[in-house]
């Protein structure tokens, strides 16, 4: 009977070893946090504002990024006249000028828009902010993540480069009365947004400054 106890009882300790292993493993990675995409982002958006400023760090060597032909052609147009420019420190800076351009014709801040925009962009924002004022509504809006950034053309025409950028966003939006009813829209359910912009600079301009000259639907 005493050896049958000893048996049982190195059994049972066995098992209890295996379980503690299986569990102490699956514990150990419910505890590794999950990566999520705008994780790093997030993080310097909260200690880094949005930078007005197009300028992109100076590197040694350019990133590969994956370009149809002729974008790259125009890539290295421009950044044969201007050596500063670099792709991805470019498309970082048209991001941060996305969200404070929507966020300030949200907001009918028309001083930011008339520094990020040229006179055509601007008087077609400034245009729709005095309509929306005219009839006493405004907009709650919230961009939630820009979900994709990819330029989709590229050129230095003269002095001038052009870079079209394709963004695809989601966007919380809100559309208010003058008295704080909804009028349209939801910050519950955030819908895509797809945008095709163009930002261009003379090269020769002594500042970095990139505006934003044409805006479509994509």
């Amino acid at each position: 009977m005493i050896v049958e106890i000893v048996i049982l009882a190195m059994i049972a300790a066995f098992l209890g070893l295996r379980l503690y292993s299986v569990l102490g493993n699956r514990a150990e990675h419910e505890e590794e946090a999950i990566p999520r995409r705008f994780d790093a982002g997030d993080e310097l958006a909260k200690d880094n504002p949005p930078v007005v400023q197009l300028k992109p760090a100076v590197t040694d060597e350019q990133p590969a990024t994956a370009m149809l032909p002729v974008v790259e052609q125009g890539v290295r147009a421009i950044s044969a006249a201007d050596r500063n420019f670099d792709v991805l420190g470019f498309i970082e800076g048209a991001k941060g000028a996305y969200g404070m351009i929507l966020e300030a014709f949200w907001t009918g801040d028309k001083e930011t828009l008339r520094e990020l925009c040229d006179d055509d962009v601007y008087a077609g924002f400034a245009g729709a902010i005095d309509a929306r004022t005219e009839a006493g509504e405004t907009m709650d809006n919230t961009l939630i993540r820009i979900e994709d950034a990819t330029i989709r053309d590229a050129e230095l025409d003269g002095r001038e480069a052009r870079v079209t950028m394709r963004f695809v966003s989601d966007i919380a939006a809100v559309t208010r009365d003058r008295d704080g009813n909804l009028v349209a829209g939801s910050l519950d359910d955030a819908i895509e947004s797809r945008d095709i912009w163009t930002f261009a600079r003379n090269v020769d301009a002594a500042g970095p400054d990139w505006q934003l000259v044409e805006t479509d639907e994509g």
